[in-house]
């Protein structure tokens, strides 16, 4: 995200800055897919700047996140009942490769006499 004096902070303006492409790159970037939800992988951010970020989740894009405490840091996760949602927001703006974090397979289909190039996105 950015640094102060080489330690990673999140802004103050976060809800300004959090569009849905850069949710898209931090997702891309940042999450994991786990179970049913997706853990947005903050740990070296501070435990304020975590919850600051995850503000943003729930005020701006309605999300249903909790907070996760690991060995390594404060992590968010969003719950099951959010990714639907969170797909909405953010494939529009994700790499084919990268569905998978959001639960969805990204199909590449060739057909045709010069391959021509069809995508199909299916839910997985």
């Amino acid at each position: 995200m950015f640094y102060v004096n080489k330690v990673k902070v999140i802004p103050d303006n976060i809800y300004n800055l959090l569009t849905p492409i850069a949710l898209a790159h931090v997702i891309q970037g940042d999450g994991a897919r786990h179970g049913s939800g997706l853990f947005i992988c903050t740990d070296s951010f501070s435990m304020q700047d975590v919850v600051r970020f995850m503000n943003v989740l729930v005020i701006r894009y309605r999300l249903n996140c909790t907070l996760f405490v690991t060995a390594t840091g404060p992590r968010i996760y969003i719950l099951k009942d959010s990714m639907p949602l969170l797909r909405t927001i953010v494939i529009p703006y994700m790499h084919p490769t990268m569905l998978y974090k959001v639960r969805v397979q990204y199909l590449n289909l060739y057909s045709g006499l010069y391959s021509e190039f069809s995508a199909k996105a299916v839910l997985i």
